[in-house]
């Protein structure tokens, strides 16, 4: 199926969408809105989803890029993952966001000052805490086991701690709206002990995701009368609600709304921050990224690669199918006024239009993509065309660049004829070998690799077939090029891109290398995985040798 792109600036001057009816909020409901980012935390608990640290302070710099005003960076009193997150962001410069930590508070029988989880949270050395409570009484008595003004102690024991040491801190109100519905005066009273301990955001989570739109307005409504500090939204999207749930939360006036990308999260997931972000700037004229918008798209693209899913084609505004049009009829109005089949300008959410007949692939819509990368080519270059076949045929053939910005830089290069191979290669050879039973195998990769005029053949063992590989090759070509010892595999992720024939399906392969200033992404896809493997390493070289140029 051809790709058509997105029309031109100037086409689409031609057909101007007929504006709706803005939606004009009363001048209190109209503070700033707080666009809180989730993906580390809860969306790391979502089936099939597991970051490393690594991981999750690149999603963090993207992050920042869109402009999300917080991150939770993870639970340092859970696991070592996100206590090394924590150490690790503390040295990556950040422009836009604020990271945060998360966790509970004091158990029952610990003290404040002895309580392990209020000290891993001091430990992140993060400015603010978000901190959760139980505000259900089910959970008070049947989960923590202990008397509902118990409960209140230690919500507001663990908050004044952490404001004493300093800190601000965000009171998550667990499970609220089912605790409201159950039991609404001690629900608020759980709100009143945060307040009074010093919480500065107050946030309504409907944790089960079984709350209607309708209720949330009108706890929500209540609660702001009873509040007086700032409201904040977590849903999760049991019922398929949390988007509507948030968006009707913020319509009353909450200011901060909780969220994953592509709404990733435990159960059914959270509130998905790439509807929320859109409709809120587009929808409801309440804009909260400054003119990152078109970024979203790219976003949603490099989490789901990092976090090794497959992408969900048909999700509003990035999804790859959200502005694809294929019926006849549909097809035959989109190209004569886009706004006939199309809600929004897909440009707005750095997406593009695709028509899936006919012929209509051009250079425009593969040009975004490639600016997208901060790569500017004029349209007329004599090497775009080139350019856009190569990432056309690499494409349908199952790469992927989001992640993999390595791969597409040379890629780029190739294309445009600015680069010079480091080195050839002349062959492979990888053996497997088990001896015993019980025995580990042993893996052993030779390489045979050409720099200039001269053949360098290697040989070396690893502790699997791609350790060996990667050893081998590292070993040819570091004589050569001392730098490459600076460089480290940091992380390694396979993909099955369709599974319908079994062990000959095609797999991706994502390998993401670093040295001691930087990290890039490459990429490599055949139905050999040690093929596919060798072309994401032999790109990560490449794209570290790129500085000698």
């Amino acid at each position: 199926m051809a790709r058509k792109t997105s029309p031109s600036r100037s086409s689409r001057a031609s057909h101007e969408r007929s504006p709706l009816p803005e939606l004009r909020l009363p001048a209190d409901r109209a503070a700033a809105l707080e666009i809180y980012d989730t993906t580390l935390r809860d969306g790391a608990q979502a089936e099939d989803v597991s970051f490393s640290a690594e991981d999750k302070v690149r999603v963090a710099q993207k992050l920042d890029e869109l402009g999300i005003h917080f991150i939770e960076g993870g639970w340092p009193g859970a696991n070592p993952k996100d206590i090394e997150f924590f150490r690790m962001i503390k040295t990556i410069p950040l422009k836009h966001v604020a990271v945060i930590a998360f966790g509970s508070t004091r158990k029952a029988s610990n003290s404040v000052q002895k309580d392990p989880n209020l000290r891993a949270l001091l430990g992140a050395e993060t400015k603010t805490i978000t901190l959760f409570g139980k505000t259900w009484s089910l959970h008070v008595t049947d989960a923590l086991g202990i008397s509902l003004a118990k409960n209140l102690e230690l919500i507001g024991d663990s908050i004044a701690y952490l404001r004493h040491k300093g800190r601000r801190v965000f009171y998550d109100a667990e499970h609220f709206f089912d605790g409201y519905k159950t039991n609404p005066d001690y629900a608020l009273n759980t709100i009143r002990k945060a307040v009074e301990a010093g919480a500065e955001r107050v946030i309504l989570c409907d944790t089960n995701g079984g709350t209607m739109p309708w209720e949330i307005r009108k706890i929500c409504e209540i609660v702001q009368r009873e509040c007086p500090v700032p409201l904040g939204i977590h849903a999760h999207n049991d019922c398929e609600m949390a988007v509507a749930n948030s968006l009707v939360a913020i319509e009353t006036g909450i200011v901060q709304v909780q969220g994953t990308i592509n709404g990733i999260g435990e159960r059914c997931g959270n509130a998905n921050l790439c509807s929320i972000i859109p409709n809120l700037a587009l929808k409801m004229k309440r804009p909260a990224l400054n003119d990152r918008l078109n970024r979203l798209k790219d976003v949603s693209s490099f989490v789901t690669e990092i976090a090794n899913l497959m992408p969900n084609k048909h999700q509003p505004y990035v999804g790859d199918s959200a502005f694809a049009h294929k019926g006849g009829v549909h097809i035959h109005a989109v190209l004569k006024n886009p706004a006939t089949y199309e809600h929004v300008d897909p440009a707005q959410v750095g997406n593009r239009q695709r028509v899936l007949v006919s012929d209509y692939a051009g250079r425009s819509g593969l040009l975004d993509k490639i600016e997208a990368y901060g790569i500017k080519l004029s349209k007329n270059h004599s090497k775009v065309q080139e350019l856009v076949n190569t990432l056309k045929e690499r494409e349908s053939q199952g790469y992927q660049f989001e992640g993999a910005e390595g791969s597409f830089e040379l890629l780029m290069r190739k294309a445009m004829g600015s680069h010079k191979p480091s080195f050839q290669l002349l062959g492979f050879r990888v053996i497997v070998e088990k001896k015993q039973e019980n025995g580990a195998p042993l893996s052993e990769a030779t390489v045979m690799v050409k720099v200039g005029e001269v053949v360098e053949h290697t040989a070396a063992v690893g502790a699997g077939p791609v350790n060996a590989l990667d050893h081998a090759l590292r070993k040819s070509l570091e004589k050569f090029y001392p730098q490459l010892r600076e460089v480290k595999l940091l992380d390694y992720k396979v993909r099955v891109l369709a599974a319908n024939k079994g062990t000959e399906s095609k797999v991706r392969v994502l390998i993401e290398s670093g040295d001691h200033k930087d990290k890039w992404g490459t990429v490599g896809v055949s139905e050999n995985i040690i093929e596919a493997t060798w072309q994401a390493l032999a790109d990560s070289i490449e794209y570290k040798l790129l500085e000698k140029e």
